[in-house]
């Protein structure tokens, strides 16, 4: 399967920077908590430096957020979700060990990450602006349509896997316990954004290589290289 973002997103979005981790063999089975311990302190150091609005990264998300019409502090990135939960000491809640490690990598570097079950992915998978007609699932269960314009993941079935591009993802490809085909997507818009993201790849393949027996392919993506084709032994429907 090709994941991309489109030339429209580009256009409107040139300082994008994404990078794309393709992963086959993972299970629910490893106990990731000692390893997402000092991604955690890492977030609280970011978080103990400057207050949420300054950090860089974050503030070019609401920047974007307030763009495309959204309010800042309604919605939010993922990234900035997690770095409020473990501000005054909070913690991070445990969904799927892959989901956790992710989780705590995209605190420490306030970069939202995205992780997908490829095996409920239809086809491609592209970053794009809604027609309005795809469909969404809401972890509730609820369905939903995409505002026209607004930027989702869309898989070849006309699904939207996200809703407000990083600010809440869709249940129907959520990680599940017999997940076993994921395509993991982390984005930036800040000024060192593609510096940061090359750090997310190198947590994510590092931790992911320790704990799992797991086949792995992975690229950053620029306005330059704008596309991914995932390349493994069972990479799910494609």
């Amino acid at each position: 399967m090709r994941f991309q973002h489109s030339s429209a997103v580009w256009v409107d979005h040139p300082t994008l920077a994404a990078g794309v981790i393709g992963a086959s063999g993972i299970t629910a089975v490893p106990d990731l908590g000692s390893r997402t311990l000092s991604y955690l302190r890492q977030a609280v150091e970011l978080l103990d430096e400057r207050a949420i609005s300054e950090i860089p990264a974050i503030r070019s998300w609401r920047r974007a957020f307030a763009a495309m019409g959204y309010k800042p502090t309604k919605y939010r990135c993922a990234a900035e979700s997690l770095l409020r939960r473990i501000s005054g000491g909070g913690s991070l809640p445990t969904i799927h060990p892959l989901v956790d490690l992710c989780n705590h990598v995209s605190a420490s570097l306030a970069v939202p990450i995205a992780v997908f079950d490829l095996d409920r992915v239809t086809g491609d998978l592209e970053v794009r602006h809604a027609a309005g007609t795809e469909a969404y699932e809401s972890f509730s269960g609820e369905a939903e349509h995409p505002a026209p314009g607004e930027i989702i993941f869309a898989d070849n079935a006309n699904r939207a896997h996200s809703r407000r591009w990083t600010n809440r993802q869709s249940a129907a490809s959520a990680m599940r316990q017999d997940s076993h085909n994921v395509l993991i997507v982390a984005e930036a818009l800040h000024e060192e954004g593609a510096d940061d993201i090359r750090a997310v790849l190198a947590s994510l393949t590092g931790e992911i290589t320790a704990a799992w027996d797991a086949e792995l392919c992975s690229a950053v993506l620029t306005g330059r290289a704008r596309s991914f084709e995932v390349d493994l032994a069972s990479p799910g429907e494609s």
